[in-house]
């Protein structure tokens, strides 16, 4: 009895300590971003509770025409993504749950395929650049339309669906484009909800492709902008989009850093709990089938 408490105690001390360690560079960066810039200063850096709280980084950064460019840009993404890439993966995975379609077999083939094995780098940018999308905000889109794997997990899950609601659908007079509009869909919000936050998380933290495709400052997604301001002042210096936050300033550069990465981050904090719900029922619906 006396072992077992023992146990207790030390695995709560250490699961606490892990905590602490977790969560102590977002709680720094909260701090930092509401600190006064004087108190910044006049600490040079070190601030675990600032004295005395402002917001004069976040009204800069939210008054900035790059950085609400930027921010727009990412939401576009995150938006207009989002809808395409559910509206694709589901389509595509609703076809494959239904045995009728004679080239069933063959789609999954090809799709597993795309899971299983990755053209690389340079195939994908070759074809961006023949699809003449280089500096356009759609070449953070389309390339990454849909996810094989995230194909599969629908299926499974419309695969869970009783046959016998479409059956009854179409005699009640629905073609297929009703049934999945009107009757499948519906019955799929947990699915759609737990993938579309994954979707709407990788939209809004798009950064790779960005590099890759977009070499205009103004169309700049958000994490690109956030990367030239979190490094050192003379890449920001260099003409680059984060130059308007970054200098011509009072502010200290850190608390602008850290007022950045807050309202970056905030969105997908905000949406999550939101989702929470569907999202732990849509990942599990559709893996356990009688």
């Amino acid at each position: 009895m006396k072992e077992s408490r023992l146990f207790g105690t030390a695995n709560n001390a250490i699961l606490a300590l892990i905590g602490v360690v977790t969560l102590f560079p977002l709680y720094y960066v909260f701090i930092v971003s509401f600190t006064d810039p004087a108190e910044y200063i006049r600490k040079q850096g070190f601030v675990l509770f600032p004295e005395k709280w402002s917001i004069l980084s976040y009204q800069y950064i939210l008054s900035t025409s790059t950085y609400l460019n930027a921010t727009g840009i990412s939401a576009f993404l995150a938006i207009v993504g989002t809808l395409l890439s559910l509206m694709v993966t589901a389509s595509l995975a609703y076809g494959l749950s239904r045995k009728r379609l004679k080239i069933r077999k063959q789609l999954m083939m090809m799709i597993l395929i795309t899971i299983l094995f990755s053209p690389g780098i340079i195939p994908h940018y070759i074809l961006v650049r023949d699809l003449g999308m280089i500096n356009s905000i759609w070449s953070l889109i389309i390339p990454v339309l849909s996810s094989g794997w995230y194909v599969f997990l629908m299926k499974s899950f419309f695969d869970s669906i009783p046959a016998s609601l479409e059956e009854a659908a179409m005699m009640d007079g629905y073609n297929d484009f009703g049934i999945f509009f009107r009757i499948i869909l519906p019955l799929s919000l947990p699915a759609l909800a737990a993938f579309g936050l994954f979707y709407a998380v990788g939209y809004w933290n798009t950064y790779f492709s960005a590099v890759l495709y977009i070499n205009v400052s103004s169309k700049w997604p958000l994490q690109i902008l956030l990367q030239n301001i979190l490094i050192d002042s003379s890449t920001s210096s260099q003409g680059s989009g984060a130059a308007e936050i970054m200098n011509e300033q009072q502010l200290p550069a850190q608390t602008l850093k850290m007022a950045a990465v807050v309202v970056a981050t905030l969105p997908i904090l905000i949406i999550y709990p939101m989702l929470q719900k569907h999202f732990a029922k849509g990942v599990m619906l559709g893996s356990i089938k009688e």
